[in-house]
Parts: C-alpha cells; structure tokens; sequence
C-alpha cells in the first residue's frame, strides 16, 4: 500500500493526480478507483496497477 497526497482532484470530471510521499512521482486516479471521497492535499493510501497510459491509483482511500 502506497501513500500519497492529492495533488489536484477534479470532482466534475471524474479524475486528478496523487503524488506519491516515497517517490514523489505522480499517478491518475479516476473515480472509479476510489474507495473515500477525496479532495485536494488530502492524505491517501492507494495500490498502482496498469492503465492505458502508464501506472494508476486504485483502492484509493483517506489516511
């Protein structure tokens, strides 16, 4: 399990970026993946899995 802060969350579009705490690299997150509301600079945890484009945040949920 990752953590991470929102970086940006766009709640009408369905999507933003978590920044990740270890690496500091940023991951999508669409709505579908999450398990919490979230908003910008909350503190999350998350799982990466494969995208269309690169690596997603899933399983997102409040720290």
């Amino acid at each position: 399990m990752n953590t991470g802060k929102v970086k940006f969350f766009n709640g009408t579009k369905g999507f933003g970026f978590i920044s990740d705490d270890e690496s500091g690299k940023e991951y999508f997150v669409h709505s579908s993946g999450l398990i919490d509301e979230i908003r910008e600079d909350d503190a999350v945890t998350f799982e990466l899995t494969e995208g269309k484009k690169g690596l997603n945040a899933v399983n997102v949920k409040l720290a």
